[in-house]
């Protein structure tokens, strides 16, 4: 809110220069940054009593979108990749997805291994858990389980993360 939109009786009023010039009305400090040729902007509203700063209102967003890029800038996200394996997969398919798995965590990225079951091999889910601890062993110098193995329908699932 800025200026005339400001209707609160009392507001604490900080200066453009920084300096505190403490509780008045709202019409007070809107005077006094009428004066300076500047504009009174709400700048903490759920403070008691309200907090307005004395500033030029165009300079002031362009600084606050500024620093909202910065911020922006400076923020990383994370990914979730997902390694999909079958029960019946030989050891060297595994150490190749090990190693895809490996390049996925060194760039930061979580990864999220799934075990399919098609058909029959739904009735031997317990003795597949062994693949997914067997792919997180081979990880573990790198790599941390996030979330254990956990059947979801025809699925086990499983998630890793890089170790800290």
């Amino acid at each position: 809110m800025i200026n005339e939109q400001i209707r609160d009786k009392e507001v604490r009023v900080i200066g453009e220069d920084g300096e505190q010039l403490g509780i008045m009305s709202s019409r007070d400090a809107q005077k006094l940054a009428d004066e300076a040729g500047l504009d009174l902007v709400k700048i903490a509203p759920t403070a008691k009593p309200p907090v307005c700063k004395i500033v030029d209102y165009g300079k002031y967003r362009y600084e606050q979108a500024r620093r909202e890029k910065e911020a922006k800038k400076k923020q990383k996200t994370i990914e979730i990749k997902e390694i999909r394996l079958s029960p019946n997969i030989d050891t060297n398919d595994l150490n190749t997805k090990v190693n895809a798995a490996k390049k996925f965590i060194t760039k930061g990225d979580k990864v999220k291994v799934t075990l399919r079951f098609r058909g029959r091999e739904m009735a031997h889910m317990a003795n597949s858990k062994h693949i997914l601890d067997d792919f997180a062993e081979a990880l573990n110098e790198i790599a941390v389980v996030e979330k254990p193995a956990k059947v979801e329908g025809r699925s086990m699932t499983m998630i890793l993360a890089e170790k800290r």
